[in-house]
């Protein structure tokens, strides 16, 4: 009798753990609801890649309800400051290509620009993607928002010398970016492949 109660014993323990294994073993339903979120998110991202202009619209409409409000509260300078900083690095990443013509100068390997209006059509390669650069700038500019209604990020500063440094450090970094693209014979636009017509009279016979 003792080893048959053992033996139900043991078979109901082991039935028990794989029924908690089971349990745990399931997400939860916070992991479940942020993934299922973050799943509707990317969605509208891909759904949205094709409107290039519709999407910059939003993010200058949102640029722009962003400097009314910080021109309303007269606060938030230091915030403002670092956001056009940080837009200011994505749109010099955006012009510059994704691989370095200086490191491949004096290399043979790899793929290189093109240095003579003859030669092979080449597409520009951005280090930083339209898409991205439009991603990330619009998210910098919903969380400088969000900071807005926290009193903590509101530091004082004198705002005219914060322009003053921001123009000065925006006309050195794009006279060094331009500067670059001349060394390096490169524009960071793509205007489309070349296309060759050939003659007109390509396939008409002539009669004996």
């Amino acid at each position: 009798m003792l080893p048959i109660c053992c033996f139900v014993f043991t078979a109901t323990m082991s039935e028990g753990d794989s029924i908690g294994e089971s349990v745990h073993g399931k997400p939860s339903v916070v992991y479940r609801f942020f993934t299922r979120l973050g799943q509707i998110y990317q969605s509208w991202l891909d759904k949205s890649t094709p409107y290039t202009a519709v999407r910059w619209i939003v993010t200058l409409g949102l640029s722009f309800i962003y400097m009314i409000r910080v021109y309303l509260l007269q606060g938030w300078y230091i915030v403002t400051y670092a956001l056009g900083i940080y837009h200011l690095n994505l749109f010099i990443a955006f012009l510059s290509p994704k691989v370095d013509p200086s490191l491949m100068e004096d290399s043979d390997d790899g793929p290189s620009l093109p240095t003579r209006q003859n030669e092979e059509f080449r597409p520009f390669i951005r280090r930083l993607p339209e898409f991205k650069f439009w991603h990330s700038a619009t998210k910098g500019i919903l969380v400088a928002m969000a900071c807005t209604f926290f009193e903590a990020f509101n530091v004082p500063v004198f705002w005219p010398i914060l322009v003053m440094y921001f123009i000065m450090l925006f006309c050195i970094t794009m006279k060094r970016q331009i500067k670059h693209m001349i060394k390096y014979r490169y524009i960071p636009f793509t205007h489309g492949k070349r296309k060759y017509k050939g003659k007109e009279d390509v396939g008409k016979t002539f009669a004996s």
